[in-house]
């Protein structure tokens, strides 16, 4: 084995295990003790893996340019290799429990949120109370809510090669987000929105440029195989490139791993993949334009939410804000009523719901459960100032013992 394959493996095997002792990778390279020494101490120097006492351990990072691993021709090629085996079966029904593993596709934007007292009028300047640059993306949020939620993350998104991919790559390493794949491009920047903040009622208005997130490959996501394969969930946005979504969603249906849509911020191209999605989440806004029904209250929202699952999804839910969120699993309707909360900042109530409903099914809740879980994170969530100042799980059972 050459060296940079065999220090290559030595990366898959502590990302897997997270820790290893020279002595086990000696032997299970068959080289000696000095040779791993060696490798390992390379890895540190790289910011690859940590050297600890008689061994290392991962560092929960992974800046990537190129692809990780060898696919073996194109994307199609990989998902008749999977589809000739057979997919695990779930958890469930296997009565193993649950790791609570949740592996995310998604966006990373850099935030420029600008708070003022009112939404401006066509034409007017305002000027505004404050401003903050921070981290956001639906991606990264809901990587961000599903890791305080309790869940073992895995974060996939691409940067430009520009000053906020290193703004990217910190935050995400600093962050309780176990561990993260990020690509980088060499056309688009990295991600970014424009945000005002109304101090009148906390709602919000968004522009977003894409840039990057619209440039994932087929083989960028191939190379996620070995993460999806032991996550219980895979959660997708539509802030990426539709293709990069829709093998994803193909890839973890394959594997046999639970895939939950948020189909925000809305297209056409949802539609298209309906027979991938065991749970879909839109809002009310999304709700109605999914399915052509206009959604005012819970009985327009049943209307919609069977119009939804007769298009394909599985189970449907549909988050109506102070309203609380209607579920249809099956024929079978359950309204879950919100929780009370002081709204200073709704930018990212959605993320929060999404994150929180991920990391609760991957741990084996039910979707009843679990979206019951999602109401209270987020109804805490909008409590907070900015998309990405997200609530914890102690906190969120706390809120849900109240009531």
């Amino acid at each position: 084995m050459f060296l940079e394959e065999r220090r290559q493996h030595i990366l898959e095997y502590l990302d897997k295990f997270e820790r290893a002792s020279v002595e086990q990778l000696a032997s299970l390279f068959s080289v000696t003790k000095e040779t791993i020494r060696s490798d390992l101490n390379a890895l540190n120097v790289q910011q690859l893996a940590q050297r600890c006492h008689g061994g290392a351990r991962v560092i929960r990072r992974s800046l990537q340019s190129k692809l990780i691993t060898d696919t073996g021709g194109d994307f199609e090629v990989l998902l008749k290799r999977l589809h000739s085996h057979k997919v695990r079966p779930s958890a469930s029904k296997t009565g193993k429990k649950m790791n609570g593993k949740v592996c995310i596709l998604g966006s990373f934007n850099v935030d420029i949120v600008a708070k003022v007292e009112r939404f401006p009028k066509s034409g007017e300047s305002l000027l505004a109370l404050g401003s903050t640059l921070g981290p956001g993306g639906k991606g990264a949020n809901q990587a961000t809510a599903a890791s305080r939620a309790g869940a073992k993350v895995h974060f996939v998104s691409k940067v430009g090669r520009d000053q906020f991919s290193q703004f990217a790559y910190d935050h995400l390493t600093s962050s309780e987000i176990h561990s993260f794949t990020l690509y980088q491009s060499d056309t688009e920047p990295t991600g970014n929105a424009i945000i005002y903040v109304s101090q009148q009622n906390g709602e919000n208005m968004i522009a977003i440029y894409s840039g990057a997130n619209k440039t994932i490959t087929d083989d960028e996501v191939a190379a996620i195989t070995p993460e999806l394969s032991d996550a219980d969930v895979l959660l997708v946005q539509l802030e990426n490139n539709f293709a990069a979504t829709l093998n994803a969603m193909k890839l973890a249906k394959a594997l046999g791993i639970k895939v939950v849509l948020n189909p925000a911020p809305f297209s056409p191209h949802a539609l298209e993949c309906m027979e991938y999605v065991d749970v879909i989440t839109p809002n009310e806004t999304e709700a109605s334009q999914l399915s052509g029904i206009d959604v005012q209250d819970l009985s327009s929202a049943k209307e919609a939410a069977l119009r939804i699952a007769s298009q394909g999804a599985q189970r449907v839910i549909i988050t109506m804000g102070s309203r609380g969120a209607l579920i249809l699993d099956g024929q079978q309707f359950q309204h879950i009523p919100a929780f009370s909360a002081l709204s200073v900042d709704t930018t990212g109530a959605g993320d929060a719901f999404n994150g929180a409903f991920a990391a609760a099914l991957a741990r084996g809740e039910s979707v009843a459960q679990a979206a019951t879980y999602a109401s209270a994170f987020a109804s805490l969530a909008v409590e907070r100032e900015g998309a990405s100042n997200m609530p914890d799980n102690a906190q969120a059972l706390a809120r849900m013992a109240q009531y």
